[in-house]
């Protein structure tokens, strides 16, 4: 990485500067495919603000120089939304044990650069720091192999997951709303959560 990137991880009321850069940031990454969403810059405030008002939640900001260029959330899945627990408990985790990154989002010039690994081991440090988690996850949209937005170039995350010790389970699946680009109405996607012991 170039020596003016820095990464940092913050909590609470450290993070209320930020918002306003992090959200913009969010609605300018999930435009891209898979996501391919329509931001909304007053629902990203408030889903952001979940962030500030959880004691054990982290933000690990990516800045180049004093310009915010990437970020990624985590928080223990026991404040997580019952949509996002649901799979858990029905498959008899228990939430206490589980910690969930929430998403990376990074500007498309600083990709290749290491920031997305320093983002997973940044947020696992975090988990291993509260203590008590067996394991760590994630979720991700599931789009059509056919899907008419899918870029021709486009590789799946899939192998940089597997080297971090993450593997999809299928088993755990959960729906999230929003609205894509080009749709009029908000429309449910199937999100399948990936996983890993813990090895803190």
């Amino acid at each position: 990485m170039s020596k003016d990137i820095r990464i940092q991880r913050l909590s609470g009321a450290a993070l209320i500067q930020y918002i306003p850069e992090l959200a913009r940031l969010r609605i300018e990454v999930f435009r891209d495919f898979p996501y391919l969403y329509d931001g909304d810059y007053e629902y990203e405030k408030k889903y952001l603000q979940t962030y500030i008002d959880c004691p054990d939640s982290v933000i690990v900001l990516a800045f180049d120089g004093d310009a915010i260029i990437g970020a990624s959330t985590a928080i223990p899945l026991k404040y997580e939304t019952d949509e996002v627990k649901k799979p858990f408990v029905d498959h008899r985790y228990d939430p206490e044990q589980v910690f969930y990154c929430g998403e990376s989002v990074l500007n498309t010039a600083y990709r290749g650069l290491g920031i997305g690994v320093k983002f997973f081991e940044q947020r696992e440090a975090h988990a291993a720091d509260l203590g008590g988690f067996r394991h760590i996850t994630f979720c991700c949209v599931e789009r059509p192999a056919d899907h008419p937005r899918r870029p021709a170039d486009y590789v799946p995350l899939d192998a940089f997951w597997n080297k971090r010790g993450y593997f999809k389970h299928p088993e755990l699946k959960t729906t999230y709303t929003w609205k894509d680009l080009d749709d009029e109405t908000e429309t449910p996607k199937p999100m399948t959560f990936w996983l890993r012991e813990d090895r803190a």
